[in-house]
């Protein structure tokens, strides 16, 4: 019988920590819903390098988007009435973000202003907005989770056209989240949270899904959420249940494991660097970057 070879284990390295100047230690609305009301002095999302090699988080119960250096000094780019989670450049000075609260808003990083970009969909307002990803055609993918779960796994996947069409693709999702695409843009990565797994989604010609599978199933208390793909095709997992990043090969095998400190919460990931090999880590947990130097680099995210 075959037996598959155990994954190489890792531990990811501190990065940078948020200052304690920036940090919040206050209840908040969000808290009260996602943190059983325990104060929280922040929550890391949305991981994403610019063309200058600075990385830019979000701390959703604050409303609020920072830029880190290469560094490690933190800036504050904006504050605003919002939730966001998870951020893509829409082009090299803006900011397209997925806010639980008001929808897909955009950011200029030069004057710090926010802006809506699409807050609703046929006057109906989203459940809650969670991660995105451009394809090589500049369509936006992106995920709707809001509360929904195993218990109401009615999750939406959301394709929004270059040529402003929004199509609903799927609507069956217990928790989608977080997105990542394969080097030949056929398949979509769907990470569904409360599923404990990643959905393999592929995209048709003309538009549509089909044949939409598990590839990969995780355990714990809190499943997948961000991805990112390499230039190898392997897709990397965040697990913040279980404070890893998986590394799958694939055929959906961890091949490698990348573990956070104690008590992490291994949120969403990005490649970065001078030559996209570093993979930067979110851990809400402790308001932190963490980081590893990967074999391979990761693929070129896409703008519109």
């Amino acid at each position: 019988m075959f037996l598959l070879q155990p994954p190489q284990v890792r531990e990811l390295e501190l990065f940078s920590a948020m200052p304690t100047h920036l940090r919040r230690p206050e209840r908040s609305v969000w808290a009260e819903a996602n943190r059983g009301g325990a104060p929280t002095d922040s929550f890391l999302e949305g991981p994403v390098v610019d063309e200058l090699g600075n990385l830019y988080v979000c701390d959703i119960p604050w409303g609020r988007v920072f830029r880190i250096d290469a560094g490690g000094r933190w800036t504050q780019m904006a504050e605003y009435d919002g939730e966001p989670n998870g951020m893509k450049f829409l082009d090299q000075k803006t900011l397209l973000i997925t806010d639980y609260k008001n929808g897909l808003m955009q950011l200029d990083v030069v004057s710090g202003e926010v802006r809506p970009f699409l807050e609703r969909r046929n006057s109906e307002r989203f459940k809650g907005v969670n991660d995105l990803i451009f394809d090589g055609a500049g369509n936006l993918y992106f995920t709707d989770q809001g509360q929904t779960g195993l218990h109401d796994p009615t999750g939406r996947l959301f394709r929004l056209g270059r040529d402003g069409r929004l199509d609903l693709l799927l609507d069956n999702v217990p928790s989608p989240n977080g997105l990542a695409l394969s080097p030949d843009g056929k398949l979509l990565y769907l990470a569904a949270t409360r599923g404990n797994c990643v959905w393999r989604v592929p995209l048709l010609a003309d538009g549509s899904v089909a044949k939409v599978g598990q590839f990969f199933t995780s355990y714990g208390p809190s499943g997948p959420d961000g991805l990112a793909v390499d230039a190898q095709g392997r897709l990397l997992v965040a697990n913040p249940g279980l404070g890893y990043v998986w590394v799958l090969n694939t055929r959906g095998e961890p091949v490698e494991v990348l573990r956070g400190p104690t008590g992490a919460s291994t949120t969403n990931l990005a490649f970065g660097g001078t030559d996209r090999q570093t993979l930067f880590v979110t851990d809400s947990t402790h308001g932190q970057v963490l980081r590893a130097t990967m074999s391979a680099p990761g693929l070129p995210l896409a703008k519109r």
